[in-house]
């Protein structure tokens, strides 16, 4: 598997292609916005975007998934049904904060602790990690030890928990449950900003020393 990330929004928000090499399929993880750069991503790579998996529903990740869907006839995956009231209010979030008009929508699948989605030949693990928002799940592809984790985990920082039904000491079991146990040598892909390793952020990073290291 392939991954090429995708910057979108005034956020930045680090939208994934991730490529099955073998079938040129491909799953598009949080289109939060600028769905034309990211069709056009796709065409460079040579590949068909078969399905969009979401982590959480604030519109920066979720902004250009309703959209995305419809027009392309797409199926959505994700996040965690805990997360409906996010999706359901996309379109005054995008009002509120001046980001071009974004869609309100329910997913195919909700998904939960456990489940796999598929695309092409691969799969990924899901795996539930609220705190940042309560629906919040990441993508983990075995093979390739690269975790998509959405807003849960940053390079020196972690989600912030100060938006709706977010729960900080909720995030932090989150990170210690299901990112640590991942393994050192994992590639965390988080939503905003570099990526970097399970092991550079349980030894460093400032958020997460002492009993959550």
């Amino acid at each position: 598997m392939k991954v090429r990330i995708i910057p979108v929004t005034a956020y930045e928000q680090n939208c994934s292609l991730l490529c099955c090499e073998s079938t040129g399929r491909a799953a598009v993880v949080d289109p939060g916005g600028e769905p034309g750069r990211i069709l056009a991503a796709a065409e460079d790579a040579g590949v068909v975007l078969e399905k969009i998996l979401v982590t959480h529903g604030h519109f920066d990740h979720a902004g250009a998934v309703g959209g995305m869907a419809r027009e392309f006839g797409l199926p959505v995956e994700g996040p965690h049904q805990d997360d409906r009231f996010l999706l359901d209010t996309i379109p005054q979030w995008c009002r509120q904060f001046g980001f071009p008009p974004g869609e309100s929508f329910v997913p195919g699948r909700w998904l939960d602790e456990g489940d796999q989605v598929c695309f092409g030949e691969q799969t990924l693990d899901v795996h539930h990690c609220p705190g940042h928002t309560p629906g919040h799940v990441i993508f983990f592809h075995r093979q390739a030890r690269i975790a998509i984790v959405g807003d849960v985990i940053f390079q020196g920082s972690i989600g912030r928990t100060d938006f709706p039904r977010g729960d900080h000491a909720t995030l932090l079991r989150s990170i210690r449950e299901r990112i640590w146990p991942l393994g050192d040598d994992v590639t965390l892909l988080p939503g905003h900003g570099p990526a970097t390793t399970v092991g550079e952020e349980r030894a460093h990073n400032p958020f997460l020393q002492g009993a959550y290291g």
